[in-house]
């Protein structure tokens, strides 16, 4: 059992409201558009796209939005081309950052991403200064009510998963990218739910944080994926739980 809290998690706790979702399908519609556009309009065979069409169905998109994005993304409609950026840099406290982008704009969102690090103690990096501390990994989250910590962990780890761990309320649960699908599904033909299924970059080593490089962090963090061209923020800083609650008070 951890007693830290990660971002993966920690966001998974926050209200959604109706503009917030707007902001989420605005971003997964690009996500769709640009891996309909690099593997083809086939979920069977594409799996970036069949991972971002599992996002959009989460937080309920249409159908009729979900197939327009594919189709601007294989040609057979007019639409926007985006190019894939992942810029990487510093947090408070000596956090790595990852942030991958969907822009039409490099220019643009190069400099307001600068600006929201800056602003927030934090600053860009040249490529590849922290691309080696991260991982690419398939995380799943599970509410803990949902099933006892020794089932779910004897479930997962029989399915293919790495590791398992207990963040608060919720399981996470790690797998190689080539297990992520397995574990899913071995949870599926249990029907336990998931919060979240993501392929992500998952850090090799985390850095502990003080409350006030915490309050920064969330605060930065919280900026980076409200940015309407970004798509993912990846960290690897640790939140003491005791620092969490707090900060959740004031």
């Amino acid at each position: 059992m951890s007693g830290h809290s990660k971002w993966s998690t920690i966001k998974h706790k926050k209200a959604k409201t109706d503009a917030q979702r707007g902001k989420v399908f605005s971003k997964i519609i690009k996500e769709i558009t640009v891996a309909a556009r690099m593997g083809g309009g086939d979920e069977t065979a594409n799996p970036a796209l069949r991972t971002a069409v599992a996002s959009a169905k989460a937080v309920n998109m249409p159908s009729a939005n979900i197939e327009r994005a594919i189709k601007k993304g294989t040609g057979e409609l007019e639409g926007v081309s985006y190019d894939q950026i992942c810029y990487e840099g510093y947090g408070p406290g000596g956090s790595a950052l990852m942030i991958d982008a969907l822009t039409d704009n490099k220019n643009r969102t190069v400099a307001e991403i600068r600006h929201l690090l800056s602003k927030n103690n934090g600053n860009l990096g040249e490529n590849g200064c922290v691309a080696w501390i991260f991982e690419k990994k398939g995380v799943i989250t599970v509410k803990a009510e949902k099933i006892s910590e020794d089932e779910l962990f004897e479930l997962v780890l029989e399915a293919g998963a790495d590791d398992m761990q207990n963040e608060d309320d919720f399981y996470e649960i790690v797998t190689q990218p080539t297990a992520f699908e397995q574990v899913k599904n071995a949870l599926a033909e249990k029907q336990i739910e998931c919060e979240s299924a993501e392929l992500t970059m998952h850090p090799k080593n985390t850095v502990n944080v003080n409350e006030k490089e915490a309050e920064q962090l969330l605060r930065l963090m919280d900026a980076l994926e409200d940015h309407e061209d970004v798509t993912h923020v990846y960290s690897n800083f640790d939140i003491d739980t005791e620092i969490l609650k707090k900060l959740d008070q004031d």
